[in-house]
């Protein structure tokens, strides 16, 4: 695998690890108003770029239509999962996304195959992930829960959200070649449309200096600069390969959590770490 690709895409990933602690920090606000600040901050990164060569954003609308797809519509779906089921099940089903990005790679892009390795490294892969999440002591929602007529409109919107971001991930390769800048055009029209699903599903809050201290960091970081780096990392290498890199996000996700919340450390999180680092290294090896 390219290496500066792997740099990319391990700046993203070590930028999504922080989401679901800002998360935390940021629960009382509604999910909506969150992304859509978020992206409207994270947008400003490209603001030095397009400044300086205003060409950055003049993208076909089939591109931005497609941006839009990934950025809103996976943010869309996994919020619409976490509002219908379980969060720790929706959640599970939503880091299908890096498996899916290694099975449909072959049928989205030119000159690549799906082989045994890559598969069988996508599959240890979630197993891992699906022990990092169900095994940090998040699981345990109830059994009368899990299965009611919106909980599995909430699995099939986690499952819509998980297909969206591999193809989104994908598909970006399949247009014609935009800068990385026109990611913040993206952030803005998504940003734009989040804050009015907040208008139209949420009530009204009001931010205080903290509030806005963290939406900054998330802006820049999570919901931000790692769209970016994931942009570079995409353009540059082996989707089928950064797809399996990707279960490195909800391990250090959950370790992350861990350590902010004081828990214990347990044996799944030694064991997920193993499977997923195996995973990444049968998948670097397989072309």
């Amino acid at each position: 695998m390219n290496l500066t690709a792997t740099f990319y895409a391990l700046g993203a990933i070590a930028l999504w690890v922080s989401v679901a602690s800002l998360g935390v920090l940021l629960q009382h606000l509604p999910p909506f108003l969150l992304t859509g600040l978020s992206l409207l901050i994270g947008s400003l990164l490209a603001l030095p770029k397009v400044l300086r060569e205003p060409g950055q954003w003049r993208i076909p609308l089939s591109t931005l239509a497609l941006g839009i797809y990934g950025l809103f519509g996976y943010h869309f779906m996994l919020f619409m999962a976490l509002r219908l089921a379980p969060a720790v099940e929706a959640n599970l089903i939503n880091y299908l996304w890096p498996l899916l990005m290694v099975v449909l790679a072959p049928l989205l892009l030119k000159n690549m195959r799906l082989r045994a390795l890559h598969l069988g490294a996508g599959l240890l892969g979630f197993g891992g992930a699906a022990l990092a999440i169900l095994g940090s002591g998040n699981a345990g929602s109830d059994a009368g829960v899990l299965l009611t007529g919106s909980a599995v409109w909430g699995y099939l919107a986690a499952l819509a959200a998980a297909f969206m971001w591999s193809s989104y991930s994908l598909l970006t390769q399949r247009v014609a070649a935009f800068p990385t800048a026109a990611i913040g055009l993206f952030a803005l029209v998504s940003g734009l449309l989040a804050l009015l699903c907040h208008a139209a599903l949420e009530a009204p809050v009001n931010l205080n200096v903290r509030d806005w201290l963290l939406l900054t960091i998330t802006g820049l970081g999570p919901l931000g600069g790692a769209f970016f780096l994931w942009d570079k990392a995409l353009k540059l290498g082996d989707a089928r390969q950064i797809g399996i890199l990707s279960y490195l996000t909800p391990l250090g996700s959950t370790a992350l959590l861990i350590v902010v919340s004081g828990r214990a450390w347990s044996w799944s999180i030694a064991l997920a770490a193993l499977m997923i680092m195996a995973a990444a290294g049968l998948g670097t090896r397989a072309r």
